[in-house]
């Protein structure tokens, strides 16, 4: 027999290592994208109290249980578009309106966050180096 190698491979970590001077930093905490569930719920519940309605009315309106339209107000049950569109109408409000409002709640949340810099296209190339913003996408 005879002695190989060990098949090693170069292994770059994710994350850095603790930093060589003082006690590593605690991990800043990432602001979390809000889940399309919750916001839908907060437009369906902001609309129902704007409109002075109790749970049982829209629920009603919209043939869907009381607890399930709670549920999904509260942003614990993921509703189907049928749902959705049920409680939307119910509250006089197409699917279209209802996801609408959903996207304009999305962008107010999210719109505190640093914005990614711009990239300024100048004969034909983009300046930080990449035509797609420093993204790449493989097969």
């Amino acid at each position: 027999m005879t002695d190989h190698a060990p098949n090693e491979a170069r292994v770059i970590p994710l994350r850095p290592g603790p930093a060589a001077s003082g006690p590593p930093a605690p991990p800043a905490a990432a602001p979390r994208e809000p889940l399309w569930r919750h916001l839908v719920g907060d437009v369906l519940r902001k609309e129902r109290q704007a409109q002075e309605r109790t749970l049982k009315d829209v629920a009603d309106a919209a043939r869907i249980s009381m607890p399930y339209l709670s549920e999904v107000e509260r942003g614990r049950k993921e509703a189907s578009s049928e749902v959705l569109a049920a409680a939307a109408g119910a509250l006089g409000l197409g699917l279209g309106d209802l996801l609408a409002r959903t996207h304009a709640q999305l962008v107010r949340v999210t719109s505190h966050r640093s914005a990614v810099p711009a990239r300024s296209v100048r004969n034909g190339s983009v300046r930080n180096g990449s035509a797609h913003g420093g993204l790449c996408l493989a097969a």
